[in-house]
C-alpha cells in the first residue's frame, strides 16, 4: 500500500506543481479585477456540482461495493456493475448539461448574486460559465473511471488526469491573443481538459480490462445497495459544498477582487490538500474497503493508523507555514504583472486564516474512510451537516467585520469540528483503533513544529529586507531559502524525537501486501 499511496502522492504533486505554474501564469495576466472574478465563479460552479455529485459522494459509495463485488463475485460481476453506473451517470450528466445552459443566468443569480449590480461582470460570468460546463459531464465519467481502477488497484492513470487540466489551461493562456480576454481562453482549457482526462481514464479503464459498456439499467440488488449508500453520501458531500457555496455567495458582495483573493490563497491552501489528504484518502478507502471484505479488520486500523501518521507529519509544515509567513508565501508566488501589493495582502490574510484548519482537512479524508469502508456513508453525513451548519452560521457572523478572511476562519472551525467529531464516533462505533505508537509520532511532530514556528518567526523578520536587496526575483528566491532551512529545521527536529521514541520509520505501517479477488 506504501507504494500506492507515495505513487499517487508524488502524482498529485506533480498536479499542484503544473497547477502553481497554471495559478501563477492566472495571477499574472488575470490579476484580481472583473475578468479574474468572472473566471472563477465559472471555475467554481461546475467544480461544485462535480464535488457533490462526482468524487466526494460517488467514491464513497461506488468504491466500496465495486471492492465488495471484486472480492466476493469476480471481475465480470463488478463490471456489469460499474456498466449500469456508467450508464445511468452519463443520461443524468447530459440533463444536466442541458439544463444548465439554459437556466445559466440563475445558476450565477444563485451562487454569486453580488455580480447583478455590474452587468458586465455579470455577463461574462454567464458566458464564461457555459463554456466551462461541459467539464463538469466529462470529469464525473472520469471519476467513476477512476473509481473502477483505484479499486482493482491501479492508481497512476487517475491520479496523473488532474496535470492535464494544468496543461491544457497553461496551452490556452499562452494562446489567449487569439479570443475576446484571457478569462475566454482561461474557460476553454478547463473544459478541453475535460475530455483529455475522459481519453486517458478511457485508456487506462480498457487497458485494466474493467472497461464499462453503455447497457439497459437493470436496477439490481447491487444498483440498490449503491443508490442506498449514495443517498447519505450525497447530502454528506453537499453539506460540504454548501459551505464552499456560501463562501462564493458572500465574496461575490466584496468589492471587485473578493472573489480573486479567496481563489489565489484557496489555491495555495489546496497544494498541501491535495497531495497529502486526498492521496492518502484515496489509497485508504479501497484497502480498508478490501481488509473489512476479506475479514481482517485488524489490518485495515493498521492501514490507516500510518495513513494518519503520513499525513500528520507531512502536513504540518505547511500549516506552520501558513499561519507564520503568509505574506511572504504569496509575495514570493504570485507578486509580478497584474498582481499587486494590495493583492498579496488581501489574499495572505486569506490564507493565514485557511491554515488554522489545514491539518483537520487533511486528516479528514481518512477519518471518514473508517465509516466508507464498512458502507456507511450515513454517520459522516451527520457529522458533515452538523459541521457546515456551524460553519455557515460563523460565516454570516464573521463576513462583515473580517471580510474574506472571516469566511475562511469559518471554514477551519467547521473542519475542525467536522474531523474531530468523525474520531469521537469512530472511536465510539469500535470503527477505529489508535495506538500508543501514533501518540508518540504526535508527539515528535508537535515538538518539531514548535522549532519550525520558532525558525520562522525569525526568517520572516530578515526575508522582506533580504529580497529587497536582491532585486530582481529576491521575493521568489527569499521564499526558497525561506523554504529549505524550514525543512531543515523540521527534518533534524523530527528525527532527533524519531530516536529519542526509538520510533520506527512511519512508512513501515503502510506495507501490505495487495490481495485482489
Amino acid at each position: 500500500m506504501h507504494k500506492d499511496l507515495l505513487s499517487v502522492g508524488a502524482l498529485t504533486l506533480l498536479s499542484r506543481a503544473t497547477g502553481f505554474c497554471r495559478d501563477v501564469l492566472l495571477g499574472s495576466v488575470l490579476g484580481a479585477g472583473l475578468i479574474a472574478d468572472a473566471f472563477v465563479v465559472a471555475f467554481r460552479l461546475p467544480n461544485h456540482f462535480r464535488a457533490i455529485f462526482g468524487e466526494g459522494a460517488f467514491n464513497a459509495a461506488y468504491v466500496p461495493c465495486y471492492a465488495r463485488l471484486l472480492e466476493t463475485k469476480g471481475h465480470e460481476k463488478a463490471r456489469a456493475f460499474s456498466s449500469e453506473i456508467f450508464t445511468l451517470l452519463l443520461i443524468s450528466q447530459i440533463v444536466l448539461l442541458i439544463v444548465a445552459w439554459a437556466f445559466m443566468p440563475y445558476f450565477i443569480d444563485l451562487l454569486a448574486p453580488g455580480f447583478r449590480e455590474d452587468p458586465q461582470k455579470f455577463a461574462l460570468a454567464v458566458t464564461l460559465t457555459r463554456i466551462t460546463f461541459p467539464y463538469l459531464l466529462f470529469i464525473t465519467l472520469v471519476t467513476l473511471q477512476s473509481g473502477t481502477l483505484n479499486a482493482l488497484g491501479y492508481f497512476s492513470a487517475a491520479a496523473f488526469a488532474p496535470v492535464l487540466l494544468n496543461l491544457a489551461m497553461i496551452a490556452c493562456l499562452a494562446l489567449a491573443f487569439l479570443f475576446p480576454n484571457a478569462g475566454y481562453a482561461a474557460s476553454w482549457g478547463v473544459t478541453i481538459s475535460g475530455v483529455a482526462q475522459f481519453l486517458l481514464l478511457f485508456w487506462g479503464v480498457w487497458h485494466a480490462g474493467g472497461l464499462e459498456r453503455l447497457v439497459r439499467p437493470e436496477f439490481t440488488e447491487d444498483v440498490k445497495r449503491f443508490f442506498r449508500i449514495l443517498g447519505p453520501a450525497v447530502i454528506g458531500s453537499a453539506g460540504v459544498q454548501i459551505a464552499l457555496f456560501a463562501d462564493t455567495i458572500i465574496a461575490s458582495l466584496l468589492p471587485t477582487g473578493g472573489p480573486s483573493s479567496i481563489y489565489y490563497a484557496d489555491r495555495i491552501y489546496q497544494l498541501p490538500i491535495g497531495v497529502i489528504g486526498i492521496a492518502a484518502g484515496t489509497v485508504l478507502l479501497p484497502e480498508m474497503s478490501r481488509r473489512h471484505a476479506a475479514g481482517d479488520s485488524a489490518a485495515a486500523f493498521t492501514a490507516q493508523n500510518g495513513t494518519f501518521t503520513l499525513s500528520l507529519i507531512l502536513s504540518a509544515p505547511f500549516f506552520i507555514a501558513f499561519i507564520m509567513i503568509p505574506d511572504l508565501i504569496m509575495r514570493g508566488i504570485f507578486l509580478r504583472g497584474a498582481f499587486t501589493e494590495e493583492a498579496v495582502e488581501a489574499s495572505a490574510s486569506v490564507l493565514e486564516a485557511y491554515g488554522f484548519g489545514l491539518i483537520a482537512i487533511v486528516l479528514i479524508r481518512s477519518a471518514v474512510a473508517s465509516f466508507q469502508s464498512q458502507g456507511d456513508t450515513k454517520t459522516p453525513m451527520y457529522i458533515s451537516l452538523f459541521a457546515v451548519a456551524v460553519n455557515v452560521a460563523l460565516k454570516i457572523v464573521l463576513f462583515k467585520p473580517y471580510g474574506a478572511a472571516g469566511l475562511a476562519m469559518a471554514t477551519a472551525v467547521g473542519a475542525w469540528l467536522n474531523f474531530l467529531l468523525l474520531i469521537g464516533f469512530a472511536f465510539r462505533q469500535g470503527a477505529t483503533k489508535p495506538t500508543f505508537g501514533l501518540g508518540q509520532m504526535v508527539a515528535c511532530v508537535s515538538v518539531a513544529s514548535f522549532a519550525l514556528s520558532v525558525f520562522a518567526v525569525f526568517a520572516g523578520r530578515w526575508a522582506l529586507p533580504l529580497a529587497l536587496r536582491i532585486g530582481h526575483f529576491g521575493n521568489e528566491l527569499s521564499l526558497v531559502i525561506v523554504g529549505a532551512g524550514g525543512a531543515i529545521v523540521y527534518a533534524l527536529i523530527l528525527a532527533l524525537g524519531f530516536a529519542a521514541y526509538g520510533i520506527m520509520p512511519p512508512i513501515r505501517f503502510l506495507k501490505f501486501k495487495r490481495t485482489i479477488g
